[in-house]
């Protein structure tokens, strides 16, 4: 008779099943973290949200300085997505010079309060992953060498 190993934290998850949907209308979804998932997919977008929450409307020129490296083809694509999925709010002034800024919808809000436990973990586990990243490089610039 085999005993079950407790797994503390799969236990602390919130399991939920899955909703019947129909699946000729609506994305059929595993579980929560699944859509999740769906919606934040992309390197820049949880980013983006992080920096939309930090404060209030934002224009597009503070959103490309606070995301560093983001160019501004994948910045424009995310933002439009992010409003298309209701997450964000673009707001254009109609005035010229053109103004446009961006801010979270509820929804958006919401999502960003999900995502302060990552952000605490990063922080906390910042000088471990940067370890762990760095031997990850090493190991690969040794096998192109080789």
């Amino acid at each position: 008779m085999s005993a079950k190993v407790s797994d503390p934290v799969s236990e602390s998850l919130p399991i939920q099943p899955q909703a019947e949907t129909d699946s000729s209308t609506l994305p059929g979804f595993t579980c929560g973290l699944d859509a999740t998932l769906r919606v934040v997919s992309g390197k820049w977008k949880p980013l983006v949200l992080y920096f939309l929450a930090q404060g209030g409307p934002t224009r597009y020129g503070d959103l490309r300085r606070a995301v560093r490296d983001v160019s501004d083809k994948m910045l424009i694509q995310h933002l439009k997505e992010l409003e298309a999925d209701g997450l964000v709010k673009r707001t254009d002034y109609k005035e010229i010079p053109p103004r446009v800024d961006y801010s979270l919808t509820p929804l958006g809000r919401s999502l960003a309060q999900a995502l302060v436990p990552l952000c605490t973990w990063g922080a906390e586990n910042m000088a471990e992953v940067t370890r762990i990243f760095a031997e990850r490089d090493a190991w690969r610039d040794k096998g192109r060498k080789a």
